[in-house]
């Protein structure tokens, strides 16, 4: 049995995943809170699903998450593209402020999950790294 703690939207939640037959268990009716499951590989990545906008994003656990609500207004590096820590990937405008959302750690940029002009809440998921 593998445990996970796992943060949406500010909230924590912890849980236990057991595998049977090789593959991971799931429930046997779709809540109506966002979905989460979790594959079983050591680096595992998370699938939400946003029920009210009826999105689904793939992220990992090296995702960076928007720490406030706001608005994309520059994208400066792509997926593929290798970054240093604290180098700058994109700039989130926030009550008139501009916020630099930097990458984490040195890697490269798996997936943006965002674009210029996009509007995003707190909490959601910005980009991955590989």
């Amino acid at each position: 049995m593998s445990k996970y703690r796992i943060t949406l939207d500010s909230k924590v939640y912890e849980m236990e995943v057991e595998l049977l037959d090789g593959s991971p268990s799931a429930p046997a009716t779709q809540p109506a809170s966002p979905v989460v499951s979790v594959s079983s590989s050591p680096r595992s990545d998370v699938r939400v699903i946003d029920n009210a906008a009826h999105k689904e994003t793939h992220v990992s656990y090296d995702a960076v998450k928007s720490p406030m609500p706001g608005t994309i207004s520059a994208v400066l590096v792509g997926p593929g593209e290798v970054v240093a820590k604290g180098q700058t990937v994109l700039v989130l405008e926030a009550m008139k402020m501009e916020n630099d959302i930097t990458a984490p750690r040195d890697g490269e940029i798996g997936s943006l999950f965002v674009s210029e002009g996009e509007t995003v809440q707190g909490g959601v998921p910005l980009f991955e790294m590989a």
